[in-house]
């Protein structure tokens, strides 16, 4: 095993005695015995190995037999036995230094055979900035320039020179990098050009991406163009100047693209000046020209052409803005009357709304939409406006068509306010000279009951809608009563939360009116309301009593009532006019609150106790007298209410009716007391006798 491994390296280092050292190259001496020897030496840079023990010596340039016998004579010094010692090329390497803008410039070690491209990719590449047309290789004090970048475009080795041991290459930098070094990419290289004014083109004014730009062979004002990324949509591409040899040239790029002659095309070299002019607003008065005014994208003078229709001229300008009032768009023209478009209408139904031909001359104006926070009326003419006023959310004077129906038009007008008054919404109808120029609507009894919209009233340029305001609480201020008319009004007064005038229609009812009056109060009678009729020729005054309708719940009790009517709830125990002997019962005595109560065949006394507050402490319930009065005459009657309490089975109740009189002694009316206060009178008078006879 060990034969054949030494046939093998013999075989690899087998001695090239023709072959010359040169710095780079890796070299295996064979020294049997000695460690030191076990790797390979490498020929540095001055063309020196550094031996164990014996230091640096000098081989580059010599072959393979010179430099064994040098190194032999040296070594001999220092080791006896020399006779195995072999000297072998174990990899041939060239030195080659890069120099100049490369991202590691030094030197750099290659096999025979490579080229630049390779060196410079041992250096790390060429730096972003590099000059890739002015490389530079130097031998033997000699400088060679060659075009790199050529190479890079062809791939042809034939472009670069060949290397040898020993060269420098130098990589330069751009020129247009300046004297400060500067990070930057190849897009900001790329932007700012890459070439100088004599090597390149400058193209400069309404481009993209203006600088100056090498030239090739074949290269056109187009190409040119384009490789300053073309024109920005505000140049003028008919207008393009072009410098060649200081003779000057206009192009007109727009001509060249609709005819793609060649021959209008200026002559390019290196050197050459290309100019975009911005676009000038000038006046085209060609005889194809419309004009576009008002609240477009783009107004100004477009180009026609035959069977160019109002649409295509309108999208030519871009189109209306958000501002455009487009129901009113004018078509103006030299020899017809002027026409009124409504784009609106077009787009809902094309097929019934055609659009008036387009003729060259024409000026078609779009006006700016109403703002309605502008106090200026003249953007409205009288002709096409209605007014609303009074309680509606935003009242003004506002654009109108006939297409708008009054409950658009209200809308329109943010609606009503909560306080308004629907019920009589009057419209004023601009009729000079007219006597019925007034019309009422009840807009909430067209919601309420539903109708067909034609019987919504109809409305005509120069109208004016009122809606008037109901008035607040009438407890804030009665001034605020003159906007309500009195043919809508009902009138509520008496013991309730909040009297007042209060609007009312025929869709409410009695309750509704007295609940908004916040209802009777404590002390109300509600047995004895009245209602004053006053809607027809003779007054007629209705009496309710409210307690009975809301012990039956019978709504056949309820009057009804119409605007002009008047409600009045008088105080309890009021005028004793107001409630006739016949209808009440009379309670005095010792109770909490005697007077006159009204009474009825379903109460009993002690019904009518209860009403009262029941009897007071000092009441003497043991004898309550009850006086009955009847076509025969008047009856008393003693009611033990005390015993009553305690056994009610034993005692019943006496009758009672209305006309009568209870009494509720006091204990000091008590037979018992009447006694005992006798008795205190004698002793005391006993008392004071005696004392006269002791003095």
């Amino acid at each position: 095993m060990n034969r054949v491994l030494l046939v093998m390296l013999l075989l690899i280092f087998t001695p090239a005695w023709g072959t010359t050292l040169t710095p780079g190259d890796r070299v295996y001496l064979q020294l049997p015995g000695e460690s030191a020897f076990d790797t390979p030496f490498t020929i540095d840079d001055q063309g020196q190995l550094r031996l164990p023990e014996a230091g640096l010596i000098t081989v580059a340039g010599l072959n393979i037999e010179e430099a064994e016998q040098k190194i032999r004579k040296r070594l001999s010094a220092i080791y006896r036995n020399l006779d195995e010692l072999e000297l072998s090329i174990m990899e041939h390497l060239i030195r080659i230094q890069v120099l100049g803008y490369v991202e590691k410039p030094g030197m750099v070690s290659l096999k025979p055979g490579s080229n630049i491209q390779m060196a410079v990719a041992e250096a790390g590449g060429a730096r972003p900035g590099a000059q890739l047309d002015q490389f530079k290789l130097m031998r033997n004090n000699k400088t060679q320039v060659f075009n790199y970048k050529l190479y890079l475009d062809s791939g042809e080795p034939s472009q670069l020179p060949a290397l040898k041991s020993g060269d420098t290459i130098f990589v330069p930098a751009s020129p247009l990098l300046g004297n400060i070094e500067v990070n930057f990419d190849a897009a900001s290289l790329r932007e700012g050009g890459d070439a100088n004014e004599e090597q390149g083109i400058t193209i400069f004014g309404e481009l993209r991406n203006p600088g100056t730009f090498s030239f090739k062979p074949d290269m056109t004002v187009v190409d040119a163009l384009m490789r300053a990324d073309g024109v920005t949509r505000y140049a003028d591409v008919t207008k393009i100047r072009v410098i060649t040899n200081n003779i000057p040239y206009q192009f007109d790029l727009k001509a060249y693209l609709d005819t793609g002659d060649t021959s209008d095309l200026p002559p390019i070299k290196p050197g050459t000046t290309i100019f975009a002019p911005i676009e000038v607003e000038d006046i085209n008065t060609t005889s194809r020209t419309v004009y576009v005014m008002g609240e477009v994208k783009a107004p100004g003078a477009y180009e026609s052409s035959p069977g160019t229709g109002f649409i295509d001229v309108l999208a030519n300008a871009g189109g209306p803005t958000r501002f455009a009032e487009t129901t009113h768009i004018k078509l103006l023209s030299n020899v017809n009357a002027p026409i009124s478009i409504n784009l609106i209408e077009y787009t809902q139904n094309p097929g019934q709304y055609p659009l008036p031909p387009i003729q060259p001359g024409d000026v078609i104006f779009i006006p700016e939409k109403i703002d309605f926070n502008e106090k200026s009326w003249l953007k409205v003419t009288n002709d096409r406006a209605i007014k609303i006023i009074g309680a509606v959310n935003n009242p003004g004077r506002f654009e109108w068509n006939d297409s708008m129906s009054f409950l658009d038009v209200l809308a329109h007008a943010g609606g009503p306010k909560q306080q308004a008054n629907i019920s009589n919404i009057r419209l004023l109808k601009e009729r000079y000279g007219s006597a019925d120029n007034v019309i009422y609507f009840d807009l909430e009894n067209f919601i309420n009951e539903g109708g067909s919209f034609s019987q919504l009233p109809r409305l005509e340029a120069g109208d004016t809608i009122v809606i008037d305001e109901l008035p607040h609480d009438p407890t804030d201020n009665k001034a605020s009563w003159i906007r309500q008319s009195a043919d809508d009004s009902i009138y509520v007064f008496g013991q309730v939360g909040a009297p007042g005038r209060y609007a009312f229609n025929r869709e409410l009812s009695f309750l509704d009116i007295l609940s908004a009056a916040d209802g009777p109060i404590g002390d109300a009678d509600l047995r004895q309301i009245r209602i004053s009729h006053r809607d027809k020729n003779q007054t007629k005054v209705t009496r309710l009593n409210l307690s009975l309708y809301f012990e039956t719940g019978d709504e056949s009790m309820l009057p009804v009532v119409v605007p002009g009517d008047v409600i009045y709830v008088p105080k309890e125990q009021g005028n004793w006019l107001d409630k006739p002997a016949e209808r009440v019962v009379r309670l005095m005595g010792s109770v909490n609150k005697p007077g006159r109560y009204t009474f009825n065949s379903q109460m009993n006394i002690l019904d009518l106790l209860a009403e009262a507050g029941g009897p007071s402490d000092e009441a003497y319930i043991e004898r309550i007298m009850i006086v009955n009065t009847s076509c025969c005459g008047d009856q008393a009657q003693t009611f033990n209410l005390r015993d009553y309490v305690i056994e009610p089975a034993s005692y019943p109740l006496p009758l009672l009716r209305p006309g009568d009189t209870v009494y509720v002694p006091n204990k000091g009316d008590s037979i018992g007391e009447q006694w005992r206060q006798g008795l205190r009178d004698v002793l005391g008078l006993f008392t004071l006798i005696a004392l006269g006879a002791a003095l």
